[in-house]
């Protein structure tokens, strides 16, 4: 076999592999917004739940995804950052710190349930916050920050050489050349890592299910020591524990989580091109 046809055959295979994984996906998603659609409305997002939650709408769930998605964001980013700034600028290459390293990819790679049970004990028993709104923060904070930490130390060291050394040449402190030069330049990758752990975030369940999510509050949460609804704990009630629930109503719970996540994924898309344009290099 020639090397054009061998050429051609790895185009059709990959292009084959790629429309399996991608059609099915697609498929998935159109298929909620096809059921979810009629549900969608001002009313459905804005009221709470009525009749043992078969009717009426979802807005203490959507607030409550909302609150505990800026509790990670809070717990989670300038911890992350500063540690992916130490690892990329001042750590250097040693036996410790590919250690770290190792650990924090395979800390990225521990199923949600595992984060859920440690927030169980660490925060809702131990330090006596009980379910609530920190602990699902602090949880879900814990979670992300493996991944935002590779990301933003990925987007650091792709950052050329070149900038560091004429920036120190020039008399700039070490802090002054990561703030004004690689930081600037490293913004585009750091802003996607950060955004993608929100929407994470704001689809887990495992994690919430133990420290944080309520089967149903006819209040709103009034500090972050109280319990909260939530979207995706609030689907797989409506989907497994309510008899007589309408199809639609799940559908509708499903699209609008199903929104917010690939709404996270498009403005990371967005930032990542804006920022790439601007960039000098």
């Amino acid at each position: 076999m020639s090397r054009q046809q061998t050429h051609k055959l790895a185009v059709v295979v990959l292009t084959a592999v790629a429309a399996i994984v991608v059609i099915p996906i697609i498929l998935v998603i159109l298929y909620v917004v096809w059921q979810g659609l009629p549900m969608l409305s001002w009313a459905f997002l804005t009221e709470p739940p009525r009749n043992g939650m078969t009717e009426g709408g979802i807005m203490p769930a959507l607030l409550g995804t909302i609150i505990l998605t800026f509790g990670t964001a809070i717990v989670s980013f300038p911890l992350s950052i500063a540690t992916a700034i130490y690892l990329a600028e001042y750590a250097g290459d040693n036996r410790l710190t590919r250690w770290i390293r190792m650990a924090i990819v395979n800390l990225a790679g521990i199923p949600s349930i595992v984060y859920g049970l440690f927030g169980l004990g660490m925060f809702v028993l131990f330090l006596g916050f009980g379910t609530s709104i920190i602990a699902g923060s602090l949880t879900l904070g814990i979670m992300t920050m493996p991944v935002v930490i590779s990301t933003a130390e990925e987007a650091i060291l792709a950052v050329p050489q070149q900038f560091r050394t004429v920036s120190l040449s020039l008399g700039a402190s070490r802090w002054q050349t990561i703030r004004y030069q690689v930081l600037p330049h490293a913004l585009p990758g750091i802003i996607t890592g950060i955004i993608l752990g929100l929407g994470r975030a704001a689809g887990e369940t495992a994690p919430i299910l133990f420290t944080v999510a309520a089967f149903y509050l006819p209040e709103l949460p009034r500090s972050i020591f109280d319990q909260t609804m939530a979207l995706p704990y609030h689907l797989y009630v409506i989907a497994t524990q309510v008899p007589g629930m309408p199809l639609q109503i799940q559908y509708g719970v499903a699209l609008v989580l199903l929104l917010i996540v690939l709404s996270f994924t498009l403005v990371a898309t967005l930032v990542r091109t804006q920022m790439r344009r601007r960039r000098e290099w």
